[in-house]
């Protein structure tokens, strides 16, 4: 690490490397290849954040790296990072991603922009008007490979890494390795080293873990119930499909009980509209698929639900893992109904026996839906 390195983490706080920085810096800094396995909020930015900055030379105006990732609230928090480094390093950042302005876009890049943080779709968008070229492109991310794929974005990382020179370093994180992943490890990275962070660890630390066998047609109720008698606070609920979040959302709010959707379909006002009342309290409830939650920056949620069963252990850890943060205890609950028993029990058994334990719902919570207006102040 260089002594620029060194003073632009000092300036964070940081006082010792993350499990992921300790794993994956010397070997990107040595100019590898890197795999790397990690959970949101491991550190990993810094962890590709420091080599790529060191990469960059100041005086050549062109496009030197680019970031890819799957949201824009995850392209914002990275920008974040990159900002912060190019105050010590000398280089220019932006972040090219949907609800911004291409106008804004265009003239930035026009000025000259070293490194770029964007989303599949609007990198794209920038490649095919001529105002973006990845031809002196020497370092490539791809941040949380895994949800960049769950949402299709196969061909566009395809097409973006065809446009960058073949003789670059890339980097790759992801929080599972599913099999398209080795795909791309295959055909783009070049003798890549594959690090991990605490494979052996198969839960999240100061949760509370429980399960609730649910009907699925009661699970609003079951919900309404753990509102009422467990004391939900700040809360993260998850769907499987969006679809499904709008449905959650729109019945939850007929019952008078504050709670809002974030997905990819909302404009970029409006997810900053919702995630600022989450924070300030407004909002008890929010409702989001994986992808949408990824990269959320929510550092006080009290509880999460899983109104549906994750679809693997690493996501339901994932989900969980939302809670609990800087120390703070935190729970979960997951509603298993009838459909949802063989992928359960695999969490389970991924998870360990006896750390979930059984929270039972009556079938039919014996009082009326809650009236509008009342259920925001009545606990």
């Amino acid at each position: 690490m260089d002594e620029t390195g060194l003073r632009a983490i000092a300036a964070l706080g940081f006082t010792a490397p993350t499990p992921i920085q300790r794993e994956a810096l010397p070997r990107l800094l040595e100019g590898a290849d890197v795999v790397g396995l990690a959970q949101t909020g491991t550190g990993k930015t810094l962890a590709f954040g420091l080599p790529l900055a060191r990469s960059i030379d100041p005086a050549n105006d062109a496009v030197q790296a680019i970031v890819l990732v799957p949201t824009r609230e995850l392209a914002k928090q990275v920008r974040e990072v990159m900002d912060h480094l190019a105050l010590f390093y000398g280089f220019r950042a932006w972040a090219l991603t949907g609800g911004s302005r291409v106008k804004t876009d265009i003239e930035r890049l026009e000025r000259g922009i070293q490194v770029v943080v964007g989303t599949p779709g609007r990198v794209i968008d920038h490649i095919k008007r001529g105002t973006l070229s990845l031809g002196q492109v020497g370092f490539v991310v791809l941040d949380e490979a895994d949800q960049m794929l769950d949402i299709g974005f196969a061909r566009d990382i395809d097409y973006i890494l065809r446009h960058a020179p073949k003789e670059r370093q890339t980097a790759l994180f992801s929080a599972t390795m599913p099999e398209t992943i080795g795909r791309i490890v295959w055909r783009y990275m070049r003798h890549a080293e594959r690090v991990a962070v605490d494979p052996e660890q198969r839960t999240a630390e100061g949760v509370e873990q429980y399960y609730c066998e649910v009907a699925e047609r009661d699970k609003l109720r079951a919900l309404q119930y753990l509102y009422e008698m467990r004391g939900l606070g700040r809360t993260l609920i998850f769907r499987n499909t969006k679809l499904g979040v709008d449905r959650l959302t729109a019945e939850l709010n007929r019952a008078g009980v504050p709670a809002q959707a974030i997905h990819g379909d909302l404009r970029q006002s409006q997810r900053d509209r919702v995630m600022a009342d989450f924070r300030s309290g407004k909002l008890e409830f929010l409702v989001a698929t994986n992808v949408a939650a990824r990269g959320l920056d929510i550092p006080d949620i009290e509880d999460v639900v899983n109104y549906d069963v994750p679809q693997n252990p690493e996501e339901y850890i994932h989900r969980i893992g939302r809670t609990a943060r800087a120390g703070r205890r935190g729970c979960s609950y997951t509603f298993v109904s009838e459909w949802d028993v063989t992928a359960w029990d695999a969490i389970v058994a991924e998870v360990g026996e006896g750390v979930v334990q059984y929270l039972p719902v009556p079938a039919r919570w014996d009082i009326d839906p809650v009236p509008a207006g009342e259920a925001a102040g009545g606990r």
